[in-house]
């Protein structure tokens, strides 16, 4: 991500940077929304926060339902 969004600011064409990096133009653009003024290290920490946070909120819905899992079992064997 970071290197497609300094390819963007070197100037190169969005049309040839999307299809060169197989993507959107609409994620390059929210891409470049995003984290336009962060520093490199700024945008990759915010990255390997949203991916945890997406990690923790896939684990979060497991869990719900082998909870709702357990209930349904529980509420058969009475």
């Amino acid at each position: 991500m970071i290197g497609v969004l300094k390819e963007a600011e070197r100037g190169m064409p969005v049309k040839e940077l999307c299809r060169k990096n197989g993507m959107r133009e609409a994620t390059l653009y929210n891409w470049k929304t995003k984290f336009s003024g962060m520093a490199v290290s700024e945008a990759r920490r915010l990255k390997e926060l949203e991916d945890e946070n997406r990690r923790l909120k896939k684990l979060l819905a497991d869990q719900a339902l082998d909870i709702m899992m357990f209930k349904e079992i529980n509420s058969k064997n009475r």
